[in-house]
């Protein structure tokens, strides 16, 4: 039902004032009160409220604690003025052993100190009302005014109707006696305006903050979005997105699990109205003998922005501003080309960001590289690639991901020797499996990818070819120079090219020609405009094409960009849902994400071990220090130096 115009322009304490009425027009508080915060309430008794303070510290998304009572106090002073908890909302859950017993338009009569033995007796009172203790809790609500001003389309409002919450498959962080589920609110929203929802919601942490999912609702958990656990089902318009905040109800979802002997809450949807403007510089002042403490204002220099991550599954990522510009930043540096090849016209920007991106999100990353351009000699690999792989999985394995290295059957020993060889070294940071592919029949690649062949339980869902010889159109590899080297390779092209349809499985390929495998993505480009290009250019697409002037650069500055995005508190907030106390990483953690980022030693270390088992520079052919015939020292220490600069920035100020 659309609220009426004259309802639209009170002020919170006249519609609080209405709420005492029993005013009948006023069921859900959504549209009413725009610029005021609004509040989830929870109603609990004593002995369970340090448990649920704690609950709410431990899930500060889902639960922004604004104001905690005093037992027995019906007011809230540093929220509204001459406002009455019982009779200052239009609808009121109560809770009895964790089972929702009745709705209720006032809870005056918990607290009528004459009642009849009888009301007791039917209602089960162990605790007067002298034993509660409220809970007041941020809502999203309070910012849809502000969404609205932005250009942000309210479906919600717009269809007359409650937000559309949902139960999802992650749990909160327990405390005490509370353990639950997050409960979400979804909001459509078109794509070209996800970045004006980002910020607006990110610059109100008191009303949940920003998203904390945005795109396809199965990977929270949620089946259905068409039915809702709690509110009303919303209407998707051509162009929306589902974005995903956390919501309040997550409180109602611990009241049901911890079956307090009696509770209430307020009714999904029907909110207590406060007289906090809604606003960035916005700050809750509790009274002196208040537990709680005053709200930190967000840092603008730290407002997220959205970007397309994958579309099957949909997802979305955030990552400030500041951690993109540096990113951007590192993407610059390597698409530099000293070995004048003419690399600068495939570059395409935020291929780096999205790809780090995705795997940050991953869980397991499959690498593979290995360009044998060298047929002539044995080994007849190049020294570009490997140092790239491994500066890669020793950054993912620092962030606790898990790691295989995919290689040909031919190299299986030698580069099992110089995995051992990286890890007594300390250029990783520890064994990995190193596996190799066959083309053993049609299904070869699904079963290689999947669990048991089954598209919807994949083993990787990222895989990363740097320096990875492509096929061609015409099923042939080429090195740079026109020559067939396919005998020498595996298949692994097979991978690449099943994984496309598999949901949850994402690609990276990283070059510096075009012939690489995964720059099929640039096919048209490297026919056009590179040497050869119409015989060389691989045919096998990746989701993301990096191009670099040395494709080892494209892995360091994968791993530099890990590192960003893991010490961004605007992406770690969204990689955790919310959930966790917000602060910066530990020191200790902090020490060994650093030790494991690209250095100068390391990669000049593990050159050297490359060098003595025979692998030669690839552009010159020589065996010596070099990297596409561009010499270690400077060239490419130089270039590692100024990617840590840019990276290593972040740790004073965080990005």
């Amino acid at each position: 039902m659309e609220l009426s115009g004259d309802l639209k322009c009170l002020s919170p304490a006249e519609l609080r004032l209405l709420f005492r009425q029993n005013d009948s027009r006023i069921i859900k508080t959504t549209g009413l009160a725009e610029g005021y915060m609004q509040a989830n309430v929870v109603i609990l008794p004593n002995h369970l409220a340090d448990d649920f303070e704690a609950f709410c510290h431990s899930n500060p998304a889902s639960l922004p604690l604004l104001y905690r009572s005093q037992s027995g106090e019906t007011s809230c002073p540093p929220l509204a003025r001459h406002a009455d908890i019982r009779t200052d909302m239009s609808k009121y859950r109560v809770y009895e052993k964790g089972q929702l017993v009745k709705t209720v338009s006032s809870l005056q009569s918990y607290t009528d100190q004459a009642r009849n033995a009888s009301e007791q007796q039917d209602v089960h009172h162990s605790h007067q009302w002298s034993d509660m203790v409220c809970f007041y809790l941020g809502c999203s609500f309070g910012f849809e005014g502000r969404l609205k001003t932005a250009g942000v389309p309210i479906r919600n409002v717009e269809q007359g109707r409650n937000v559309s919450m949902y139960r999802t498959a992650v749990p909160c962080i327990p405390a005490g006696v509370f353990s639950c589920p997050v409960v979400v609110s979804m909001r459509p929203v078109p794509a070209a305006k996800l970045d004006a929802a980002v910020e607006v919601s990110h610059l109100s942490p008191l009303a949940h903050g920003a998203p904390v999912h945005i795109g396809d609702p199965a990977l929270l958990g949620i089946q259905d979005l068409c039915r809702p656990d709690y509110g009303d089902r919303l209407e998707l318009q051509p162009g929306d997105v589902p974005v995903f905040w956390a919501c309040g109800v997550t409180a109602i979802e611990a009241i049901l699990s911890s079956k307090p002997s009696l509770a209430f809450s307020h009714s999904p949807g029907s909110m207590f109205l406060t007289d906090i403007l809604d606003s960035p510089s916005s700050t809750i002042a509790p009274p002196s003998d208040s537990r709680n403490t005053p709200s930190t204002k967000p840092n603008p220099e730290l407002i997220p922005l959205c970007i397309l991550v994958s579309h099957k599954p949909l997802l979305y990522s955030l990552a400030s501003q500041r951690a993109v510009s540096r990113i951007r930043e590192l993407e610059r540096i390597i698409g530099e080309d000293p070995g004048q090849r003419g690399i600068q016209v495939l570059c395409t920007q935020d291929e780096l960001l999205r790809s780090s991106l995705a795997l940050s999100h991953s869980f397991s990353v499959a690498i593979t590289t290995g360009f044998p351009t060298h047929y002539m000699h044995s080994p007849p690999d190049e020294t570009d690639g490997p140092p790239g792989a491994i500066a890669m999985a020793t950054m993912l394995l620092s962030l606790g991901k898990q790691v295989t290295m995919v290689t040909d059957r031919r190299a299986l020993e030698m580069n099992q020797a110089i995995i051992d060889e990286a890890v007594k070294t300390g250029v990783l940071k520890t064994a990995i499996p190193l596996v190799t592919f066959e083309d053993c029949g049609p299904d070869a690649a699904l079963h290689f990818l999947c669990h048991h062949g089954d598209p919807s339980k994949p083993r990787y869902d990222h895989l990363v070819a740097i320096e990875r010889s492509g096929r061609a159109e015409d099923g042939n590899y080429y090195n740079m120079r026109g020559v067939n080297i396919k005998h020498l390779l595996d298949p692994i092209d097979d991978l690449f090219i099943a994984a496309k349809d598999i949901p949850g499985i994402i690609t990276t390929g990283i070059g510096d020609g075009g012939n690489e495998l995964g720059m099929g993505k640039l096919k048209e480009k490297v026919k056009n405009l590179m040497p050869n290009g119409s015989l060389i250019a691989c045919d096998v697409p990746a989701d993301y094409a990096i191009t670099a002037g040395v494709s080892n650069w494209g892995g360091y500055a994968v791993a530099c960009g890990l590192y960003l995005l893991h010490t961004c508190p605007s992406h770690q907030r969204y990689l955790k849902k919310g959930l966790g106390e917000e602060a910066p990483p530990p020191q200790e953690q902090l020490q060994d994400w650093i030790a494991n980022l690209p250095s100068v030693d390391k990669e000049e270390s593990f050159l050297s071990t490359l060098v003595r088992f025979g692998i030669r520079s690839g552009k010159t052919g020589n065996l010596a220090m070099e990297v596409d015939g561009l010499t270690f020292h400077p060239t490419h220490s130089d270039l590692i130096t100024r990617l840590l600069e840019v990276t290593r920035g972040s740790t004073s100020q965080s990005p």
